[in-house]
């Protein structure tokens, strides 16, 4: 008989019940009608940035209340079969009210994420950089293996990303990568990964097959609203041109049109390379300078830091966030929150980072980690 019970079911509508009041979802079926309304004026088309906010709010009421009529829809689902398989005595109908019923625990538990979000920015879009730390050339090799994880985290979360910056390594791996991830909570999920990440492998590039360690920094800054006031004094940039030069057939422009932006004050440098004309590559930029100065008048004016860009520690030996053992046994464990997985292949190569996502921040909010 599939393990399945009413006291489960029971939890899950009280589960159910609790986020459709954590996302005020009858009031954000009023803001769907009334956007929608305020979408089918034809004067709000003559304002294209104005327009594009309204459809981005609609959107995201869209998709809240979606969430939860399909979230429902599953609970009746599950309550249906249950209720007439164990009436029946079908173990058929008691599987399939089984496998609806963990479907809505993993919807539910989307959704609770989501509602842990109280700041604006961590619904919107993300800028993360990479940077190689100690361990000599090899630091390089596991920017780039950083990189690839990440890549493969977005697309399994459905997020488009745009490469900023990728140079390649002196000899193996990437100098650095930055990248803008846009999709729906993409800055609050993200800024879990902020910190030292520590690889231990044998390296690959001693003969001697020594076991080394290997670190590199994340930074995870949100993409700021462009009503979000940062100033930026033009006299305090200097900024230089220079030749592009890609990484593992990163579609770079071969010309002189990369850019680099330096903030001569707090010495704060900011490069883009990928794009396909200078002026392109020099908004990049200053939107990923903006997102950094905002951060650092951030943590003046706050007596909480690292919300934005977690602890400032050099990118070495005991401030990691995180460790990736590859060698003398498989491990990825973070250790802030306790959580860990064996199957360090997932992790790396298939990028499933939920676990650690989710388990940061039910630390953060003071929850207990399930594993």
């Amino acid at each position: 008989m599939a393990d399945i019970s009413q006291e489960t079911l029971d939890a899950l509508r009280s589960r159910l019940s609790e986020v459709e009041g954590y996302l005020h979802i009858d009031e954000r079926r009023v803001d769907v009608k009334r956007l929608e309304e305020k979408s089918a004026d034809p004067a709000l088309w003559n304002d294209a940035d104005a327009a594009r906010e309204v459809m981005a709010q609609l959107a995201a009421a869209k998709g809240d209340v979606a969430a939860i009529d399909s979230a429902r829809a599953k609970l009746d689902d599950a309550l249906a079969a249950f209720e007439l398989g164990a009436e029946m005595g079908d173990d058929d109908l008691l599987a399939e009210a089984s496998a609806a019923a963990i479907e809505l625990e993993e919807d539910l538990s989307e959704l609770e994420l989501s509602s842990w979000f109280t700041d604006e920015l961590d619904h919107g879009d993300a800028i993360v950089t990479i940077t190689p730390g100690q361990g000599g050339l090899e630091a390089q090799d596991w920017c780039e293996m950083l990189f690839r994880m990440y890549l493969r985290y977005c697309d399994r979360r459905g997020w488009q990303v745009d490469v900023n910056d990728c140079p390649a390594g002196e000899v193996i791996g990437i100098d650095r990568a930055t990248f803008t991830v846009h999709g729906r909570n993409a800055y609050g999920m993200l800024r879990a990964e902020g910190g030292v990440h520590r690889l231990v492998r044998i390296s690959p590039t001693d003969a001697q097959k020594r076991r080394q360690t290997t670190f590199a920094g994340v930074e995870v800054l949100p993409v700021l609203p462009d009503d979000v006031e940062v100033e930026i004094d033009p006299k305090d940039l200097r900024i230089d041109v220079y030749h592009a030069t890609g990484h593992g057939g990163q579609g770079v422009n071969t010309t002189d049109s990369a850019v680099r932006i330096t903030h001569l004050p707090t010495g704060t440098v900011v490069t883009c390379q990928n794009e396909r004309s200078q002026l392109q590559n020099k908004a990049f930029a200053m939107k990923i300078l903006r997102s950094r100065l905002y951060e650092m008048e951030l943590e003046k004016r706050a007596a909480e830091i690292d919300e934005l860009r977690g602890p400032k520690h050099a990118i070495g030996f005991g401030n990691q966030i995180r460790s990736y053992v590859l060698y003398p046994y498989q491990l990825v464990k973070d250790l802030r929150t306790g959580v860990e997985t064996g199957n360090v292949e997932s992790v790396l190569d298939d990028g499933d980072l939920d676990k650690f996502v989710v388990g940061y921040h039910r630390w953060m909010t003071g929850g207990e980690n399930e594993e």
